[in-house]
């Protein structure tokens, strides 16, 4: 079933996702801070730092509605019902992009069921700004925002991101990002990576070097809000599940059919992730072995 719309209708209003400064209020865009001016009414992470944003931007602020983190859910049906009856409503949070490790997506997907118009307004990122100043790869790369703090969840976590061969972003807390380092070097190896702390602000901090490396640099305590990127060079490449019938038996089995060895090669080697001349060898093995009997 296709919900929401592109366009305003059915006297349903409209809610923005808005991107808000992750500590530079000069990255506010103009277009976001007219949004905030137009709207009805704000969902905020916490309508305290939200009043602060109305106040740079000089501008009264409309009815702020919280939505924090510990009760989104709870919260969404009061801001569903203010947009199907037709108001405009901004989500923000306290910084960066709504849904980013942050409030917010429990929102979008009900007022998408809803059929409200949703329009996101982008800006600021912490994921991004950091990504974009690493210098790693970015054609693809995986956001893992917050690891799970102890126990077997965040083992599992880890474990993942090992077997991940890509750029890796993700966010933590100052005073643990040394342990998170560590973690990650134990878990990961001597990889690349960067930490970007406190981005955009006052004591913004840019470090880059190998996760032991940064690790040691850390020693001291760390204060503010902490970005990592992780190279994937380096990464071991996963494991190859072992396909169920032995590679022999299947060239065999279609030769036999009287496929032609072309096309064998072409599609073995793809569905098994080999190389097509691996596979012409173990045809030309074949071939050999009942031309001798």
């Amino acid at each position: 079933m296709v919900t929401g719309t592109g366009e305003r209708g059915g006297g349903s209003g409209t809610l923005y996702v808005v991107a808000t400064p992750i500590g530079n209020l000069g990255d506010l865009s103009p277009r976001a801070a007219e949004v905030l001016r137009s709207v009805q009414a704000v969902a905020a992470e916490d309508t305290r730092r939200t009043l602060k944003l109305f106040a740079h931007l000089g501008a009264p602020a409309p009815a702020l509605v919280s939505l924090p983190a510990f009760d989104e859910r709870g919260r969404v049906a009061g801001i569903v019902e203010r947009l199907v009856g037709g108001e405009s409503v901004a989500l923000c949070t306290d910084a960066g992009t709504p849904g980013v490790s942050d409030p917010g997506a429990a929102l979008v997907a009900a007022a998408w069921k809803a059929g409200v118009t949703i329009v996101p307004v982008p800006g600021p990122s912490a994921a991004l700004a950091a990504l974009a100043a690493s210098g790693f790869p970015a054609d693809r790369f995986l956001f893992a925002g917050f690891l799970p703090r102890k126990g077997t969840g965040r083992t599992e976590a880890l474990a993942l991101l090992a077997a991940t061969p890509t750029t890796l972003v993700l966010y933590e807390a100052g005073n643990r990002t040394r342990e998170t380092l560590l973690d990650l070097a134990a878990a990961l190896g001597d990889r690349e990576a960067l930490v970007a702390r406190e981005l955009t602000k006052l004591h913004e901090q840019l470090l880059r070097g190998r996760l032991p490396e940064l690790a040691a640099r850390l020693e001291g305590e760390v204060r503010g809000e902490v970005t990592l990127v992780v190279s994937g060079e380096g990464a071991a490449p996963a494991p190859r599940a072992a396909p169920e019938v032995p590679l022999d038996e299947e060239l065999a089995r279609r030769l036999a059919a009287g496929e032609p060895p072309s096309a064998i090669a072409r599609e073995v080697a793809r569905a098994r992730g080999l190389k097509r001349a691996e596979v012409y060898d173990a045809l030309e093995r074949l071939k050999r072995g009942g031309e001798g009997e």
